[in-house]
């Protein structure tokens, strides 16, 4: 599992004062990128010497409370399923001080060729972490 913290800028909400709906995604995606890091992996480098990259295949997501400008956040990462060619996070974003979950989601990604973006088994130094 993985947590990171996000603080709510004036520029995440809308013009009600809660964070847009979209912004959630950028804040579990960033959840992501670190859970790879905390691996040992960044992203750039599996493009670069792994010819890896991993794109969203699919995503059901549950809006349940409203972030509002300057709550400080906690989002969750933890991999629900590992495929030959897929990973499945179960992500969901918390208030930091009330352990509150305001969204939740099930996100599928899916292991490509940088190159040609076509589908590819995870390379084995990644599984051997994730699985390890």
């Amino acid at each position: 599992m993985s947590k990171i913290s996000v603080r709510v800028y004036y520029e995440d909400t809308d013009s009600g004062g809660v964070v847009y709906y979209a912004n959630y995604l950028k804040f579990i995606e960033r959840s992501r990128s670190e859970y790879l890091r905390d691996l040992g992996f960044e992203q750039d480098d599996l493009t670069v010497n792994h010819n890896t990259i991993f794109a969203v295949r699919s995503l059901n997501a549950q809006y349940r409370a409203p972030a509002k400008f300057n709550d400080l956040l906690t989002v969750q990462t933890n991999i629900e399923k590992v495929g030959h060619a897929s990973l499945t996070f179960l992500q969901k974003i918390m208030h930091s001080s009330k352990k509150t979950v305001l969204f939740k989601a099930q996100i599928t990604i899916a292991c490509l060729h940088a190159d040609n973006f076509k589908p590819c088994g995870i390379p084995s130094l990644i599984l051997e972490k994730v699985n390890g």
